[in-house]
């Protein structure tokens, strides 16, 4: 029960002017009378000073005090909320994703803060007995609350909820919820509050268990990055390093947007890049902002921003890291005479700085850097340090999960993986088939296999997660496949993979929700990882991976590690989701049997009003003041009765006489 109109309760004011009446004293007219013994009490009145006597209850006050107050509870709108919930196993799950963060432009509310209050309507809702718990569905699941019966747990749930920075998804939530609630008997619902934004569609629909979907907030206009890319390049004119920073802005929203460009350094107050640019309504407009860096610049952190910022500031800005020039360090390890067709390639590339030793030296080489490019030929050592990996002419045996065979001669080249696999680009003909000899390969996998003869596989892919590697089964010198330009657009495409590998400094995909993955050395066994908010924690590396599982918040993450050798890298982590950034989507799915939908202001701000029932009560009082103040006295019936002995007396006469 709440009142819809809580300032009518103002008339209950009313009441003093009306007790007022009841206690001022009447104005008398003078009259002339015979004797005063029969009006003392009215002189004694009459004589008194104050102006007021002594409050007498009457039943036309009690009457004409309980309309007015009845009059004025009706005023104030009492109501009892429509939203009714039936059910004896409750699962609420709240939306948590980056668009839960845009501020509502109708209700100046956030709509994680909208999210949270149908939430607590939900939880007073709930009938005596059943239980509810809490889930934060954000790219994934998480239980905020078992299920519960104590209301006060829930409500501290669910103020502990916050939108996080990630794309949402929510089938992972219905899902969990589905498993927890088909195990209890009774009555199951779940409830979904979201405000439709999502990355992947929700499996609302194939459920066993009915689902009504509450949609907050309103459609509202937003600009957003919703890409971002830095690369190294070359100036045009001067001819060094340059930093290029590839921006796609888009503008959601039913009006042009000015918005101001900017590109800064990490911890610095100095602009290095700027544009005015304008986007239009539904626009998607690239933009590039460039830098001539320092030497110091390299591996530092970038920050992007657009402005003025709209409802959604996690979108107006993004984050990158200065890459590593084009120069890339390739260290080539091979015991006997080195390939003269893969040097030659190799010096193709202007800015590939070869440095050559044996393998051991490779392995023992603490100079190396962990993200150069390594190349070994005619072994396959396991532990070598460094980035991306090429291994030419392994011996027999297990090599990175490949298993190398016999040697074969003579084998002709019949097909190689183009068209998904960036080694391989480009090369759309190999006029000289192989004619020396090669090892035939055999990978764990069907997706491993590269290049693939009339003998059998001779190229594979041998990556882990925590570098990019490939397996020649042949050195390329011993065969005919260096006098087509083939050869040397593969040798380039692994250069610009490792480049690119390089300047990311990471694995993986830097997105917020997705785990982390940052190639470190080999050596390396624990990373402690600085947060954008400041807080740290520790990974473990193994095999030159560290890990970060939980990666909820955009920014730059600083990854560092003190044994065997102090080092440490900056890495950046984006929203860039157009899914979540477009604020105009509502929920396209269709009402079924099993699902309803509804929005909050309709769901949870429905009442039933009460004022008629309290109206009519009023009624009544009055009717029965009017009635009470104009009946008519009640007349006493006077019966002479005689005196008992005159009427003996006369009975008694009558018979004497």
């Amino acid at each position: 029960m709440e009142l819809l109109g809580p300032s009518a309760l103002g008339l209950l004011a009313l009441l003093l002017p009306l007790v007022l009446l009841y206690i001022l004293k009447i104005q008398r007219k003078r009259r002339a009378v015979a004797s005063t013994w029969l009006w003392q009490q009215a002189k004694r009145d009459l004589m008194a000073r104050s102006p007021f006597r002594r409050l007498v209850v009457q039943l036309p006050l009690i009457l004409q005090a309980c309309a007015l107050i009845v009059l004025a509870l009706a005023a104030a709108r009492p109501a009892t909320r429509g939203k009714t919930i039936s059910g004896d196993h409750i699962a609420i799950i709240v939306d948590t994703s980056a668009s839960m963060s845009a501020r509502d432009q109708q209700t100046g509310k956030t709509r994680i803060a909208l999210a949270k209050t149908v939430a607590r309507e939900l939880v007073r809702s709930l009938p005596p007995g059943s239980d509810a718990m809490i889930l934060d569905a954000g790219r994934d699941a998480r239980i905020a609350l078992p299920a519960d019966r104590d209301t006060r747990r829930m409500h501290t749930a669910i103020n502990a909820i916050t939108a996080r920075h990630v794309e949402g998804d929510l089938g992972a939530a219905i899902g969990l919820a589905v498993s927890r609630l088909s195990q209890q008997g009774g009555r199951r619902q779940i409830y979904v509050v979201t405000d439709g934004n999502l990355a992947r569609a929700a499996p609302l629909k194939s459920t066993a268990v009915p689902i009504e979907l509450i949609s907050v907030g309103h459609p509202t206009d937003n600009a957003a990055i919703v890409r971002v890319d830095v690369r190294a390049g070359e100036h045009p004119v001067l001819k060094r390093d340059q930093v290029q920073a590839f921006l796609l802005i888009a503008n959601y929203g039913k009006r042009a947007r000015e918005l101001y460009v900017t590109m800064k350094q990490r911890n610095a107050s100095d602009t290095l890049a700027s544009r005015k640019v304008l986007v239009k309504p539904g626009q998607k407009l690239p933009v590039v902002l460039t830098f001539n860096p320092a030497p110091g610049d390299y591996g530092t952190g970038l920050s992007f921003d657009i402005s003025p910022h709209d409802a959604m500031p996690v979108d107006d800005v993004a984050f990158g890291r200065v890459p590593a020039g084009r120069a890339l360090p390739v260290y080539y390890g091979v015991d006997g005479d080195p390939d003269y067709w893969l040097l030659k390639a190799l010096a193709a590339d202007r800015d590939a700085d070869v440095r050559r030793g044996s393998v051991g030296q490779l392995l023992a080489s603490r100079a190396m850097p962990h993200d150069a490019f390594v190349i070994v030929q005619g072994a396959c050592p396991v532990g070598i340090g460094g980035g991306d990996l090429l291994v030419i002419d392994p011996p027999p045996g297990d090599c990175f999960g490949t298993m190398v065979g016999a040697p074969i001669e003579g084998a002709l080249m019949t097909s190689w993986r183009e068209k998904d696999d960036a080694r391989l680009k480009w090369i759309n003909r190999i006029e000289y088939p192989f004619v020396g000899k090669a090892r035939l390969l055999r990978a764990s996998s069907k997706r491993q296999e590269l290049m693939r003869t009339d003998k059998g596989v001779v190229v594979t892919d041998i990556s882990s997660n925590a570098r990019y590697a490939t397996l020649l089964g042949f050195a390329p010198g011993e065969t005919a496949w260096p006098k087509d330009v083939g050869f040397v657009l593969f040798v380039r495409n692994l250069l610009e993979q490792a480049r690119l590998h390089r300047s990311t400094g990471i694995s993986g995909p830097a997105r917020a929700g997705q785990p982390l993955r940052a190639a470190v050395p080999i050596a390396v066994k624990e990373v402690v990882v600085e947060r954008p908010d400041g807080k740290k924690s520790k990974v473990v590396a193994r095999k030159g991976l560290a890990v970060v599982p939980d990666v909820q918040q955009v920014g730059l993450y600083l990854l560092s590690w003190s044994a065997p050798q102090a080092g440490a890298f900056i890495t950046a982590v984006n929203l860039a989701s157009a899914a979540e950034s477009d604020l105009t989507r509502t929920p396209k799915h269709t009402a079924s049997a099993s699902l309803k939908l509804s929005h909050a202001e309709r769901a949870m701000t429905n009442h039933r009003e009460h004022s008629w029932l309290l109206a009519i009560l009023a009624l009544i009082f009055i009717v029965f003041d009017v009635w009470y103040l104009t009946r008519r006295p009640r007349k006493k019936r006077l019966t002479e009765a005689a005196p008992a002995g005159a009427a003996t007396g006369k009975l008694t006469g009558g018979q004497a006489s």
